[in-house]
């Protein structure tokens, strides 16, 4: 049992979601509810939430009180706090995006302290890397100089994280994710967006023009193994969660030439054009690929997912429902 100011007793198993609609969001809620079921997960965002089986609630995360409300009325023990400006609409609109994700970020925090949640979750970012650092298998431990809003605002998030932890208790855990390929949305923003959009336009059987060079490497992961990881250092024993500011954790590292080169294998014809914009001079501050050593080590991660893999599990979902038949990627066969 936990214990809010107010003395109102907490449950267990509670699960508060933020930014729930977004890429990540979509598909880790329904991943919840699988675990916790549809009763024991309040899915919030900004806007509507759609197609959900579990409850769901306008939030503006800027508002530290509505957040406790939510908190106290739901018994809410776990927060998965997912609401942010993304790296490219992150620069057209720098100011927004600071106070965005960083109020977001400290109102969860202080809510979480104030209510004695049990454990919160902070998605970081490759974007956090930039300056000189080493771009091939980069290590957790490298100078952080981002180039970005974005990236400054997920390293002083990891730091908050940190300080939570060691000042008050609270059990933060993050992840630094490499871009997220998903099907089940639409690109929201980020500069790895081009390797979701890439395959939308495979099934629509138009050329693609990409915003980065085709010789571009970064690291990737898809979202079934985002989603999974996340899971399992929520899960694992505290005791052995050694790093509070953010896990690096490797998916698969490629170019836009790559995957052009994948999704061929399905449509031969399928082309692609580069021109580069101000995006190409984000991706050249970022890893080229992830040293997620301690990820491994500590709670175990491995990634499943290879670009042939991710390949067929898009163009197969994505055909599935531009034909709106098939909508659960596990029937989905190639």
């Amino acid at each position: 049992m936990y214990i809010c100011e107010n003395n109102q007793a907490v449950k267990k198993n509670s699960i508060l979601i933020t930014g729930a609609s977004g890429q990540l969001g979509s598909v880790l809620v329904e991943a919840i509810i699988g675990i916790y079921g549809s009763n024991s997960v309040i899915a919030t965002d900004i806007k509507p939430i759609e197609n959900s089986n579990c409850h769901t609630k306008l939030l503006d995360a800027t508002d530290q009180e509505a957040i406790v409300q939510i908190i106290l009325k739901h018994n809410v023990t776990e927060i998965y706090h997912l609401a942010a400006v993304l790296s490219a609409n992150g620069e057209a609109h720098p100011t927004r995006t600071w106070d965005v994700n960083m109020v977001s970020w400290l109102n969860v925090l202080e809510a979480s302290r104030r209510c004695q949640v049990q454990k919160v979750f902070f998605p970081s970012s490759i974007a956090v890397y930039g300056g000189q650092f080493e771009r091939e298998n980069t290590p957790q431990n490298s100078a952080l100089n981002p180039a970005t809003v974005y990236g400054m605002s997920k390293v002083s998030g990891e730091q908050w994280g940190q300080y939570y932890f060691s000042r008050y208790g609270l059990d933060v855990r993050s992840l630094r994710y490499p871009g997220i390929i998903s099907y089940q949305s639409l690109p929201g923003g980020g500069t790895t967006d081009y390797a979701v959009d890439i395959y939308h336009k495979a099934v629509s059987q138009t050329s693609f023009n990409c915003y980065l060079k085709p010789d571009t490497k970064l690291p990737m992961i898809y979202v079934d193994d985002a989603v999974r990881a996340t899971l399992e250092l929520m899960h694992f024993p505290e005791a052995s969660v050694k790093t509070r500011a953010s896990y690096n954790i490797q998916g698969v590292s490629f170019t836009p030439e790559d995957v052009v080169a994948s999704i061929q294998l399905w449509y031969p014809g399928f082309t692609a054009s580069y021109q580069p914009d101000f995006r190409q001079a984000i991706a050249d501050q970022w890893p080229s690929s992830l040293d997620d050593r301690e990820a491994r080590t500590d709670w175990h991660w491995k990634p499943k997912y290879t670009l042939k893999k991710i390949s067929r599990k898009m163009i197969g979902n994505l055909k599935a429902l531009k034909n709106a038949s098939i909508k659960n990627e596990d029937y989905v066969t190639l």
